[in-house]
């Protein structure tokens, strides 16, 4: 809202610059975007106005706000002789140049609107300079009052040429089926049946609250003027609005709440700027079409709860001087206040609302620090949060960045990561804001792989990404899970060697950190995704429940998704609400230090080629367990297929680690062991050892 300075001054009689003036509304929530001195000691603020305070988007309403703030009375505009702000003394009553039929007071509860003949004029430099000053562009005289008292009530109006309403008729009434208007900004819009529209006897001639239509536009050639002045509902403009995707200055003031009893006084004040600017003078009677009476509500403020609330205590008198002078009416009861409001304060609807107002003036700044009253102890803190922050530790140590990524994703992106690839499982969005928000993710991967798309189009070659949040399907409700995505370079590049691409050991490492925290080791087995590259896929599996999957993501996903074709991108995701359900506690908090040696033996065996590694690895790490001497580390540290390998094997080499916590191993001891081990890999998958 830019608010011109002397405009102010027409309402209340404040000296203080405009400096002090920002100062001293900021204090009081008004954010000051900017200030641009004008000649003489006006000048232009710029204020950032919150959806919750309509009628901060006039003059008028920052001037009573200003009032407030120096204690200093408001004017408000009046038909008595010589007011600075004029009203005409127009009656209501009924109109034989125009007939106004209300038939839907659901979404118009009133509907004012008056003729007058227009006068070929220009608009005069003061008004045509005031409405530039607060960004808005001088058209015409007709269409400059009507700015002009936008500006300065607050209250949106339209003019129509009555000469291009047939029948010299205005129906308020919703849009009927295959009804479409041309608004003034010469687009022809669709209409739905749930529209507000202005019509004449045959035809939509403006969107209600929103725009006019261009059929009845006012031109140099209007003799004869219709104002409309009316009150509609803040949802229905709100939705119109959304539809049509059309917002404007009447829009964004009738959607956060207009003033219902407001239509007529803003009528009279632009007949009297019509008269005295020359422009045209008003014929006959105002059209007010108002069948249900709204008045002030009624609110009970108690001192108690005013001094508990703020943590002082504040006058008497000072808070009926702040609330009046807001433009409340506030009358003495037992033990605090019966105050009446206004029907352009939306906003105040609770006695909190109005505790709110008297601290806003009084100043916060009075307010002591002081401790809370605790009551009662308070509740343990949710072990998910706990849980959250060890694995934002163990990711961001392991070289990744978060991740936060939309809940809601659109249809084909959602698609291919469905539980067990059905599509009926997704949860779709009733009232998607677009086609790109359509459904809930059921997984946090489709998002996580935009991101790095978005990171390689930008040119990061090196992306390494994580996420914490909620999946959703219909089968399971909402789950919690961690997903990784990673692309590029294992590691930095560095003098002494060249850099290694990331491939699926390194995500699956990642994958195996998290659950060594969280639960118990994980252990990887063959799987098949339709989002993922064959024989580059494994399901998690811990304590023998399946808690989640790592693997590299189809070429033609990567694509979709706008990254280079040819990247490998390597994801894995986890359900923590089972990682964490499997969780294994333990008593063992500190393991004292081995005190005897250990002792390392590398065994090579040709196994199948198809044999998974894991499956040797359980089967060595069964085997020790019989033998006599504990078997304490298995790493395989080599793979080589080549002469001497018959065709359809492999050769996998493996580091044994032996170690006895009460004594030093013997030869003969590994060596017992060792054949053990090498009896059971022969047993159970016809190695050789080689």
């Amino acid at each position: 809202m830019r608010l011109l300075v002397s405009w102010v001054r027409d309402f209340v009689d404040v000296s203080a610059p405009a400096t002090d003036i920002a100062d001293r509304l900021a204090l009081r929530g008004f954010e000051v975007a900017s200030i641009e001195p004008l000649a003489g000691d006006d000048a232009v603020i710029d204020f950032e106005v919150t959806a919750n305070r309509p009628d901060c988007l006039s003059v008028l309403g920052f001037a009573r706000e200003i009032g407030t703030v120096y204690d200093l009375p408001v004017r408000a505009p009046s038909a008595e002789a010589g007011s600075r702000l004029p009203l005409s003394t127009v009656p209501s009553g009924e109109s034989d140049r125009l007939t106004v039929t209300l038939e839907d007071n659901d979404l118009c509860p009133r509907y004012a609107a008056g003729v007058a003949e227009v006068i070929d004029a220009a608009s005069p430099h003061w008004l045509t300079t005031r409405l530039q000053a607060s960004g808005v562009r001088p058209i015409s005289p007709c269409v400059d009052i009507t700015n002009y008292v936008l500006m300065e009530l607050g209250h949106p109006m339209h003019a129509f040429d009555l000469a291009a309403l047939a029948g010299h008729e205005l129906r308020i009434r919703r849009a009927r089926i295959g009804e479409a208007l041309t608004t003034l900004d010469g687009i022809e819009r669709k209409l739905d049946e749930d529209m507000l529209v202005i019509a004449d006897r045959q035809r939509p001639q403006a969107v209600a609250g929103v725009m006019g239509g261009s059929t009845s536009e006012v031109s140099r050639a209007t003799r004869v003027v219709v104002f409309e002045s009316a009150y509609f509902k803040p949802a229905s403009v709100r939705r119109t609005s959304r539809r049509l995707g059309l917002r404007t200055e009447a829009s964004s003031r009738f959607e956060r709440g207009a003033d219902v009893n407001l239509p007529v006084v803003a009528l009279q004040r632009a007949i009297a700027l019509m008269q005295q600017i020359g422009a045209g003078r008003v014929v006959g009677p105002l059209v007010d079409r108002y069948p249900r009476h709204q008045g002030p509500r009624s609110v009970t403020l108690r001192r108690e709860r005013l001094e508990r609330l703020l943590g002082l205590r504040v006058p008497e008198d000072e808070v009926a001087r702040i609330l009046r002078s807001l433009g409340l009416t506030v009358t003495l009861s037992d033990g605090g206040w019966n105050v009446d409001v206004p029907t352009f304060r939306v906003d105040l609807l609770r006695e909190v609302d109005l505790i709110e107002e008297v601290g806003r003036h009084y100043g916060f700044d009075k307010v002591e620090p002081a401790f809370p009253a605790m009551e009662s102890a308070a509740p343990p803190p949710d072990p998910r949060v706990s849980r959250d922050q060890l694995l934002r530790r163990i990711l961001t140590g392991a070289g990744l960045s978060e991740a936060v990524t939309f809940g809601f994703i659109e249809t084909k992106s959602a698609e291919p990561f469905a539980p067990d690839g059905n599509s009926a499982d997704l949860v779709a969005v009733a009232n998607p804001l677009s086609a790109k928000f359509d459904m809930m993710r059921p997984s946090l991967l489709p998002g996580l792989l935009d991101a790095v798309a978005h990171n390689r189009r930008h040119g990061l070659r090196d992306v390494a990404l994580f996420e914490i949040g909620s999946r959703f399907t219909n089968a399971t409700g909402e789950t919690r899970g961690v997903a990784v995505a990673w692309t590029g370079t294992a590691s930095p590049e560095h003098w002494s060697g060249g850099a290694r691409e990331v491939d699926f050991f390194d995500v699956k490492g990642v994958i195996e950190l998290v659950c060594g925290a969280l639960a118990d080791p994980a252990r990887f087995e063959a799987a098949t995704r339709s989002f993922l590259v064959p024989g580059q896929a494994a399901d998690v599996i811990v304590a023998d429940t399946p808690v989640g999957v790592v693997g590299q993501v189809a070429a033609a996903l990567v694509e979709r998704a706008g990254a280079p074709q040819q990247d490998k991108v390597y994801i894995a995701e986890l359900d923590l609400d089972r990682v964490s359900g499997v969780r294994i506690e333990s008593n063992e908090w500190v393991r004292p230090l081995p005190r005897y040696p250990f002792v390392v033996r590398d065994l090579s065996v040709v196994v199948p080629d198809t044999l998974p590694a894991e499956i040797i690895r359980g089967t060595i790490q069964a085997a020790g367990e019989r033998a006599a001497v504990p078997l304490v580390g298995v790493a395989f540290f080599d793979r080589y297929v080549g002469t001497g390998v018959a065709a359809g094997s492999v050769s996998v080499s493996v580091r044994l680690t032996f170690q006895a916590a009460d004594r030093t191993l013997t030869d003969a001891d590994v060596q017992q062991a060792f054949d053990t081990i090498l009896a059971a890999l022969v047993r159970e998958h016809g190695a050789r050892q080689r």
